[in-house]
């Protein structure tokens, strides 16, 4: 028999959990003579709605049998992270759908390092930009930038497809045989996973170049 708020949310999935099992999750823990979900019935009988719950404040939260201070810490984080969650801004993911607009998001970044850095930018299949990700610093070759580590993060992060940039420090963004070498080893591994790698870029001072467009890739 399933007793623990946790196991209950586990197989009804959160969305599904009704208001007292979400608030026994945060309860935790019972007492000898109370469970967390009577324990948080009775905070729901006391306190009738959530606006009336976080009104109520650690004090009077912890006035009630089974929580105490530690309990009604929990319980007011976790209404306080919900109301965070409704106010704060929502973040607009960068959408890429060009080497310029890729490289708008780099260029004054990159140009000021004095090793060569390598960085993915990961992006879904509407091209936002969901993850970036420096993979390297230093000299750029095909021992340094190896294919499993640029595709464990696009799986991790479930990437459609990536862009690879890195800069030159000295400035000139002219490819290098490296610079070929990689892109060819990236486009050849995302065939065969099915995460494109769809542009190479190299910066430099105030300028780049896209490795597609030159038909490197």
């Amino acid at each position: 028999m399933i007793e623990l708020p946790k196991d209950m949310i586990q197989l009804k999935g959160l969305t599904h959990a009704t208001t007292v099992e979400l608030l026994a999750c945060l309860v935790r823990s019972g007492t000898r003579n109370q469970s967390p979900l009577e324990i948080a019935e009775e905070l729901l009988d006391r306190h009738p709605s959530l606006i009336e719950l976080e009104a109520a404040g650690v004090g009077g939260l912890e006035k009630s049998p089974g929580v105490g201070k530690a309990k009604a810490l929990q319980i007011m984080a976790g209404l306080e992270l919900g109301r965070r969650l409704v106010t704060e801004p929502k973040w607009v993911r960068p959408v890429v759908r060009s080497p310029e607009d890729a490289a708008e998001l780099l260029l004054e970044e990159m140009r000021l390092y004095q090793q060569e850095h390598f960085i993915c930018l990961y992006l879904n299949t509407k091209n936002e930009v969901i993850s970036k990700k420096t993979l390297f610093i230093g000299g750029l070759n095909t021992s340094i930038v190896h294919p499993r580590d640029i595709f464990r993060e696009a799986i991790r992060c479930s990437a459609a497809s990536f862009i690879a940039v890195h800069n030159h420090p000295s400035g000139d963004p002219t490819p290098s045989r490296e610079d070929i070498e990689v892109s060819e080893r990236m486009v050849e591994a995302g065939r065969l996973i099915g995460i494109s790698c769809i542009d190479h870029l190299v910066i430099g001072h105030g300028q780049f170049i896209s490795m597609k467009q030159r038909g490197f890739m």
